[in-house]
């Protein structure tokens, strides 16, 4: 049975003031819940009273070696970087293994 209850994913301080502006609308998750198509309140990793809900209108599964061109950031995220940036978060990930791309509206 499927829950109401709204969706809940942290996002790291340096990507809260884009993401509140409207500038981040997608997140490339590894490892995590599954992320559907609905409500989802981000919660500040930083600052936990801070928040921002979106709809989530698209998520995807990929390798994440295809996950810069289907967001269409080849040119700033070639192989080797996105690797390091997501690396921050899950020290194990490989180009190889298979990530949600979620997409999702600007903060309501």
């Amino acid at each position: 049975m499927q829950s109401d209850a709204i969706q809940l994913l942290g996002v790291v301080n340096r990507l809260w003031e884009p993401l509140v502006r409207g500038e981040k609308r997608s997140t490339i998750r590894f490892g995590e819940a599954e992320i559907r198509p609905g409500l989802l309140r981000y919660v500040n990793d930083a600052d936990p009273s801070l928040t921002a809900v979106v709809n989530v209108t698209r998520v995807s599964r990929m390798k994440l070696a295809d996950a810069a061109a289907f967001l269409g950031r080849t040119a700033d995220w070639p192989p080797q970087v996105m690797l390091e940036g997501m690396r921050e978060h899950y020290p194990d990930i490989v180009l190889d293994d298979t990530v949600q791309v979620i997409e999702h509206s600007v903060p309501l």
